[in-house]
């Protein structure tokens, strides 16, 4: 049986948690090649229009200043309360030391004009050497990684801004179970979510079965497949080509929303969401950003579920890699690549 699921449907955490079963994605950038400031405001606009109330975003995606021009105009229009947003930003690779959590989650805040977020997340497991390159580099290209990255260390100061009154919850992203018990053995505060890939070809089964038991739902980023992100992760053809396939284009899924008289996007959030899986699609399209909130009038039958969680790869169906991006994230002992 499905869960009954609304616009209003959130997700419980054991830390208290309640999260918007949909948010927005916000992974552009305010530069010539992507989004301006003007059409990244365009885009919170329709999103809040469209009914969104769920935003997550990130240090690391350089456009929190944006993003948070439009939200104050909101909520000083009246029309928005504070209070029923959820706002999502995380600790860049290039801050995972104690020392940085407060300094980079105060400069989130500030560029968000917001005197706090609805949770805070690190990143990824794997640190970078701190500095202002988000990305930093040796001679040869290879990024240059933070060896002593301590989770434990990380997660004392991630509780201590809930303390603060910065962050009313802290999560986690791209962590491994293994990871998160290590965290959860001297935790004081539980981590309210783990951020992954996850979609169609890689439905994180036994990530999803620990979190059900530990009261730690997870969130997925590429929940389509995200195709715009393949042109940039296929760097150099690194890709398979099972990796650049797009499940918006496999044969069930088409039926499907066919049968429903959807779109596939909306079959493939819709698969997730009664999976129990959040979901924060990026578009700045505004016929997309309202499709991919009209997944509540319609349900996948037990055979239509079953059909596509038939179709899931585990581990071989993962798209993305950082490792695509600029090279030696897998040579750091964090690396959560190829583990559960």
């Amino acid at each position: 049986m499905a869960p009954t699921l609304t616009k209003d449907s959130v997700f419980t955490a054991a830390s208290g948690m309640k999260m918007p079963v949909v948010g927005l994605g916000t992974l552009v950038r305010t530069t010539e090649e992507h989004s301006s400031e003007e059409e990244i405001m365009k885009t919170i606009d329709y999103a809040i229009e469209a009914g969104y109330r769920h935003f997550d975003t990130a240090y690391m995606y350089q456009n929190e200043a944006a993003i948070g021009k439009a939200l104050k105009k909101w909520l000083d229009s009246g029309k928005i309360k504070r209070e029923e947003l959820f706002i999502v930003s995380k600790l860049p690779m290039v801050a995972m030391n104690e020392k940085l959590v407060g300094e980079y989650l105060q400069r989130s805040l500030t560029a968000l004009q917001l005197s706090y977020v609805d949770l805070y997340l690190i990143h990824k497991p794997v640190g970078f050497q701190p500095g202002e390159i988000l990305f930093p580099v040796d001679d040869q290209g290879y990024l240059k990684l933070d060896y002593d990255t301590d989770h434990i260390a990380l997660w004392k100061a991630m509780e201590a801004q809930v303390d603060a009154g910065r962050a009313k919850f802290i999560g986690l992203s791209d962590f491994t179970v293994a990871q998160m018990e290590r965290i959860l053995k001297s935790a004081r505060i539980r981590p309210s979510t783990d951020q992954v890939e996850c979609h169609l070809y890689f439905q994180r089964k036994g990530l999803r079965e620990w979190g059900e038991k530990n009261g730690i739902p997870i969130t997925s980023f590429a929940s389509l497949g995200s195709p715009a992100a393949v042109g940039i992760f296929n760097k150099d053809g690194a890709m398979t080509e099972q990796q650049v396939r797009s499940p918006l284009t496999e044969d069930a899924v088409v039926r499907i929303a066919q049968a429903h008289n959807k779109t596939p996007g909306q079959v493939l959030l819709r698969h997730l969401l009664q999976l129990g899986i959040a979901v924060i699609p990026k578009s700045s399209n505004p016929d997309r950003i309202r499709q991919n909130i009209d997944v509540f009038d319609f349900e996948l039958t037990d055979a239509e579920m079953a059909e596509l969680n038939a179709i899931d790869m585990d581990e071989n169906g993962r798209k993305f890699f950082v490792s695509n991006l600029v090279k030696g994230y897998d040579k750091h002992p964090e690396c959560p690549y190829g583990k559960l």
